[in-house]
Protein backbone atom coordinates (compact mmCIF):
# COMPACT_ATOMS: atom_id res chain seq x y z
CA UNK A 1 0.00 0.00 0.00
CA UNK A 2 1.28 3.23 -1.07
CA UNK A 3 2.82 5.44 2.07
CA UNK A 4 -0.09 8.19 1.63
CA UNK A 5 -2.81 5.99 1.35
CA UNK A 6 -2.23 4.76 4.75
CA UNK A 7 -2.75 7.65 6.25
CA UNK A 8 -6.62 7.26 4.56
CA UNK A 9 -7.48 5.88 8.12
CA UNK A 10 -5.94 8.64 10.11
CA UNK A 11 -7.96 11.07 7.59
CA UNK A 12 -11.75 9.31 8.43
CA UNK A 13 -10.36 9.66 12.14
CA UNK A 14 -10.05 13.16 11.94
CA UNK A 15 -12.79 14.38 10.15
CA UNK A 16 -15.21 11.83 11.06
CA UNK A 17 -14.96 12.89 14.80
CA UNK A 18 -15.17 16.78 13.76
CA UNK A 19 -18.27 16.09 12.14
CA UNK A 20 -19.90 14.09 14.60
CA UNK A 21 -19.00 16.75 17.02
CA UNK A 22 -20.07 19.24 14.58
CA UNK A 23 -23.48 17.96 14.06
CA UNK A 24 -23.85 18.10 18.26
CA UNK A 25 -22.90 21.32 19.05
CA UNK A 26 -23.54 23.39 15.71
CA UNK A 27 -27.31 23.44 16.12
CA UNK A 28 -27.04 24.22 20.14
CA UNK A 29 -24.46 27.48 19.16
CA UNK A 30 -22.41 25.46 21.41
CA UNK A 31 -18.39 26.75 21.00
CA UNK A 32 -17.12 25.64 24.95
CA UNK A 33 -16.40 22.59 23.50
CA UNK A 34 -14.45 22.82 20.51
CA UNK A 35 -11.03 23.15 21.92
CA UNK A 36 -11.58 19.86 23.81
CA UNK A 37 -12.92 18.29 20.66
CA UNK A 38 -10.00 19.20 18.89
CA UNK A 39 -7.71 17.97 21.85
CA UNK A 40 -9.51 14.39 21.51
CA UNK A 41 -8.84 14.64 17.70
CA UNK A 42 -5.32 14.32 18.29
CA UNK A 43 -5.56 11.53 20.68
CA UNK A 44 -8.08 9.24 18.38
CA UNK A 45 -6.57 9.57 15.23
CA UNK A 46 -2.70 9.47 16.55
CA UNK A 47 -4.24 5.69 17.88
CA UNK A 48 -6.19 5.27 14.71
CA UNK A 49 -2.86 5.70 12.76
CA UNK A 50 -0.53 3.55 15.54
CA UNK A 51 -3.42 0.77 15.62
CA UNK A 52 -5.44 0.59 12.90
CA UNK A 53 -3.81 -2.65 10.82
CA UNK A 54 -3.58 -4.66 13.87
CA UNK A 55 -7.50 -3.69 14.71
CA UNK A 56 -8.63 -4.30 11.56
CA UNK A 57 -6.39 -7.31 11.20
CA UNK A 58 -8.04 -8.70 14.20
CA UNK A 59 -11.61 -7.65 13.80
CA UNK A 60 -12.18 -7.07 10.24
CA UNK A 61 -9.85 -9.50 8.56
CA UNK A 62 -10.13 -12.14 11.78
CA UNK A 63 -6.68 -13.08 11.50
CA UNK A 64 -5.73 -16.12 13.70
CA UNK A 65 -2.61 -14.64 14.43
CA UNK A 66 -3.46 -10.89 14.46
CA UNK A 67 -2.82 -9.43 18.12
CA UNK A 68 -2.85 -6.53 19.56
CA UNK A 69 0.41 -4.98 20.36
CA UNK A 70 1.67 -3.85 23.29
CA UNK A 71 2.80 -0.26 23.42
CA UNK A 72 6.48 -1.51 23.96
CA UNK A 73 6.67 -3.32 20.96
CA UNK A 74 6.85 -0.52 18.70
CA UNK A 75 10.00 1.34 18.11
CA UNK A 76 11.24 3.91 20.23
CA UNK A 77 10.76 6.45 17.97
CA UNK A 78 7.29 5.80 17.87
CA UNK A 79 6.83 5.43 21.36
CA UNK A 80 8.10 8.88 21.90
CA UNK A 81 6.47 10.80 19.29
CA UNK A 82 3.25 9.34 20.11
CA UNK A 83 3.78 10.03 24.08
CA UNK A 84 4.12 13.76 23.24
CA UNK A 85 1.17 14.43 21.24
CA UNK A 86 -0.62 12.75 23.53
CA UNK A 87 0.44 13.80 26.56
CA UNK A 88 0.39 17.77 24.69
CA UNK A 89 -3.24 17.08 24.03
CA UNK A 90 -4.19 16.20 26.80
CA UNK A 91 -2.71 19.03 28.60
CA UNK A 92 -3.58 21.65 25.98
CA UNK A 93 -7.41 20.23 25.95
CA UNK A 94 -8.22 20.09 29.19
CA UNK A 95 -6.40 23.89 29.85
CA UNK A 96 -8.53 25.29 27.03
CA UNK A 97 -11.88 23.46 27.99
CA UNK A 98 -11.46 24.44 31.91
CA UNK A 99 -10.34 27.87 30.92
CA UNK A 100 -13.72 28.22 28.39
CA UNK A 101 -16.45 26.54 30.85
CA UNK A 102 -15.11 29.50 33.48
CA UNK A 103 -15.21 31.98 30.96
CA UNK A 104 -18.92 31.02 29.88
CA UNK A 105 -17.68 30.64 26.46
CA UNK A 106 -15.11 31.60 23.76
CA UNK A 107 -15.57 35.12 22.77
CA UNK A 108 -13.80 34.04 19.37
CA UNK A 109 -16.79 32.47 18.51
CA UNK A 110 -19.67 34.84 19.76
CA UNK A 111 -21.28 35.78 16.28
CA UNK A 112 -19.81 32.77 14.44
CA UNK A 113 -21.77 30.38 16.20
CA UNK A 114 -25.00 31.82 15.33
CA UNK A 115 -23.84 31.29 11.75
CA UNK A 116 -24.73 27.21 11.08
CA UNK A 117 -22.35 27.06 7.69
CA UNK A 118 -19.78 28.74 9.14
CA UNK A 119 -19.52 27.51 12.57
CA UNK A 120 -18.96 23.68 10.73
CA UNK A 121 -16.43 24.93 8.48
CA UNK A 122 -14.52 25.95 12.04
CA UNK A 123 -15.35 22.21 13.40
CA UNK A 124 -13.66 20.96 9.66
CA UNK A 125 -10.96 23.40 9.26
CA UNK A 126 -9.99 22.14 12.78
CA UNK A 127 -10.10 18.36 11.11
CA UNK A 128 -7.77 19.89 8.96
CA UNK A 129 -5.12 21.63 11.41
CA UNK A 130 -5.50 18.00 13.51
CA UNK A 131 -4.58 15.99 10.32
CA UNK A 132 -1.64 18.34 8.98
CA UNK A 133 -0.49 19.36 12.15
CA UNK A 134 -0.26 15.49 13.74
CA UNK A 135 1.15 14.25 9.51
CA UNK A 136 4.95 13.84 10.75
CA UNK A 137 3.65 11.08 13.55
CA UNK A 138 1.05 9.58 11.47
CA UNK A 139 3.56 9.25 8.59
CA UNK A 140 5.90 7.70 11.01
CA UNK A 141 3.21 4.96 12.91
CA UNK A 142 2.87 3.85 9.17
CA UNK A 143 5.93 2.01 9.18
CA UNK A 144 6.64 -1.30 10.67
CA UNK A 145 8.77 -0.72 14.26
CA UNK A 146 11.51 -3.17 12.03
CA UNK A 147 12.31 -0.10 9.72
CA UNK A 148 13.08 2.73 11.95
CA UNK A 149 16.56 3.97 12.35
CA UNK A 150 18.42 3.98 15.77
CA UNK A 151 17.66 7.02 17.64
CA UNK A 152 20.67 9.18 16.96
CA UNK A 153 22.30 12.95 18.32
CA UNK A 154 19.65 15.19 16.12
CA UNK A 155 16.78 12.72 17.30
CA UNK A 156 17.81 13.49 21.19
CA UNK A 157 18.23 17.36 20.26
CA UNK A 158 14.66 17.01 18.94
CA UNK A 159 13.40 15.58 22.15
CA UNK A 160 14.82 18.17 23.97
CA UNK A 161 13.76 20.61 21.72
CA UNK A 162 10.13 19.43 22.22
CA UNK A 163 10.28 19.12 25.94
CA UNK A 164 11.71 22.74 26.67
CA UNK A 165 9.33 24.12 24.55
CA UNK A 166 6.34 22.21 26.01
CA UNK A 167 8.11 23.41 29.47
CA UNK A 168 8.07 26.57 28.13
CA UNK A 169 4.31 26.70 26.85
CA UNK A 170 3.44 25.47 30.34
CA UNK A 171 4.82 27.92 32.50
CA UNK A 172 3.64 30.62 30.05
CA UNK A 173 -0.42 29.37 30.39
CA UNK A 174 0.77 28.98 34.45
CA UNK A 175 1.82 32.24 35.03
CA UNK A 176 -1.08 33.75 32.77
CA UNK A 177 -3.33 32.18 34.99
CA UNK A 178 -2.45 32.87 38.37
CA UNK A 179 -1.47 36.41 36.83
CA UNK A 180 -5.40 36.58 35.83
CA UNK A 181 -6.50 35.27 39.56
CA UNK A 182 -4.81 37.56 41.63
CA UNK A 183 -6.20 40.23 38.92
CA UNK A 184 -9.52 38.85 40.26
CA UNK A 185 -8.69 38.79 43.16
CA UNK A 186 -7.66 42.37 43.56
CA UNK A 187 -4.35 41.59 44.71
CA UNK A 188 -3.27 43.84 41.86
CA UNK A 189 -4.03 46.55 39.48
CA UNK A 190 -2.17 45.87 36.82
CA UNK A 191 -3.75 46.41 32.89
CA UNK A 192 -1.61 43.26 31.36
CA UNK A 193 0.77 40.65 32.34
CA UNK A 194 4.61 41.63 32.16
CA UNK A 195 6.17 39.69 34.65
CA UNK A 196 7.74 35.96 34.17
CA UNK A 197 8.31 34.70 30.60
CA UNK A 198 5.52 37.36 29.61
CA UNK A 199 8.92 39.70 29.93
CA UNK A 200 10.43 38.46 27.23
CA UNK A 201 7.57 37.49 24.80
CA UNK A 202 4.27 39.10 24.48
CA UNK A 203 3.11 35.43 23.34
CA UNK A 204 5.60 33.16 25.08
CA UNK A 205 2.81 30.45 24.66
CA UNK A 206 2.90 30.03 21.19
CA UNK A 207 6.60 30.59 21.06
CA UNK A 208 6.65 27.09 23.10
CA UNK A 209 3.92 25.90 20.56
CA UNK A 210 5.71 26.29 17.62
CA UNK A 211 8.75 25.04 18.98
CA UNK A 212 7.38 21.97 20.24
CA UNK A 213 5.96 21.18 17.08
CA UNK A 214 9.40 21.72 15.52
CA UNK A 215 10.80 19.13 18.03
CA UNK A 216 8.64 16.43 17.10
CA UNK A 217 8.82 16.91 13.00
CA UNK A 218 12.66 17.15 13.38
CA UNK A 219 12.56 13.70 15.58
CA UNK A 220 10.15 11.66 12.62
CA UNK A 221 12.82 12.72 10.07
CA UNK A 222 14.67 10.31 10.87
CA UNK A 223 12.46 8.04 10.27
CA UNK A 224 10.69 9.89 6.90
CA UNK A 225 14.47 10.46 5.43
CA UNK A 226 14.94 5.98 5.20
CA UNK A 227 14.28 4.77 1.90
CA UNK A 228 11.45 3.46 3.41
CA UNK A 229 9.44 6.52 2.31
CA UNK A 230 9.21 8.52 -1.04
CA UNK A 231 11.92 11.47 -1.10
CA UNK A 232 10.80 14.42 0.63
CA UNK A 233 8.55 12.63 2.85
CA UNK A 234 9.85 14.41 5.65
CA UNK A 235 9.94 17.83 3.90
CA UNK A 236 5.69 17.02 3.10
CA UNK A 237 5.42 16.55 7.34
CA UNK A 238 7.62 19.89 7.68
CA UNK A 239 3.74 21.59 7.07
CA UNK A 240 3.14 20.86 10.72
CA UNK A 241 5.03 23.53 12.53
CA UNK A 242 5.11 25.71 9.82
CA UNK A 243 1.12 25.31 9.56
CA UNK A 244 1.60 26.12 13.10
CA UNK A 245 3.70 29.50 13.16
CA UNK A 246 1.78 30.89 9.87
CA UNK A 247 -2.05 29.91 12.09
CA UNK A 248 -0.14 31.67 15.32
CA UNK A 249 1.67 34.68 14.15
CA UNK A 250 -0.93 35.44 10.84
CA UNK A 251 -4.37 34.10 11.75
CA UNK A 252 -5.84 32.83 14.98
CA UNK A 253 -3.47 33.68 17.48
CA UNK A 254 -0.95 36.95 17.40
CA UNK A 255 -3.62 39.23 15.35
CA UNK A 256 -6.49 39.34 17.28
CA UNK A 257 -4.70 38.89 20.36
CA UNK A 258 -2.85 42.26 19.32
CA UNK A 259 -5.67 44.25 17.87
CA UNK A 260 -7.67 43.11 21.47
CA UNK A 261 -4.81 44.71 23.54
CA UNK A 262 -4.83 48.10 20.96
CA UNK A 263 -8.04 48.52 21.25
CA UNK A 264 -8.20 48.02 24.94
CA UNK A 265 -4.88 49.31 25.64
CA UNK A 266 -3.97 51.45 23.07
CA UNK A 267 -3.35 54.86 24.16
CA UNK A 268 -1.47 53.82 27.28
CA UNK A 269 2.18 54.47 27.63
CA UNK A 270 3.05 51.40 29.35
CA UNK A 271 1.29 49.88 26.71
CA UNK A 272 3.66 51.58 23.85
CA UNK A 273 6.68 50.71 25.87
CA UNK A 274 5.88 46.65 26.05
CA UNK A 275 5.19 46.35 22.69
CA UNK A 276 8.35 48.56 21.78
CA UNK A 277 10.55 46.58 24.21
CA UNK A 278 8.86 43.19 24.20
CA UNK A 279 7.97 41.20 20.66
CA UNK A 280 5.98 38.24 19.93
CA UNK A 281 9.03 36.36 19.89
CA UNK A 282 12.34 35.61 22.95
CA UNK A 283 14.30 38.41 22.57
CA UNK A 284 13.84 41.92 23.88
CA UNK A 285 14.41 44.75 21.77
CA UNK A 286 15.31 46.60 24.78
CA UNK A 287 15.50 47.38 28.79
CA UNK A 288 12.96 48.48 30.56
CA UNK A 289 14.39 51.92 32.75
Amino acid sequence: MPTFSKLLPAAVSAYGLQSVLAAVFVPQANEKFYDLGGAAGFISTTLVSLYYPHLKAKFWDRLPSAVIPPVTSFAPRQMVLNAAILAWSTRLGTFLFTRAMKAGGDSRFDEVKHQPAKFTSFWMAQATWIMVVGLPVYMVNTLSPANHPKLGPLDYFSVALFAGSWLFEIVADHQKSTWRRAKDNKQHDEKFITNGLWGISRHPNYVGEVGLWTGIWLLSSGSLRSPSFPRGAWLIAGLSPLLTWFLLTRVSGVPPLERAGDKKYGSAPEWQEYKRCVPFLVVPHCMAA
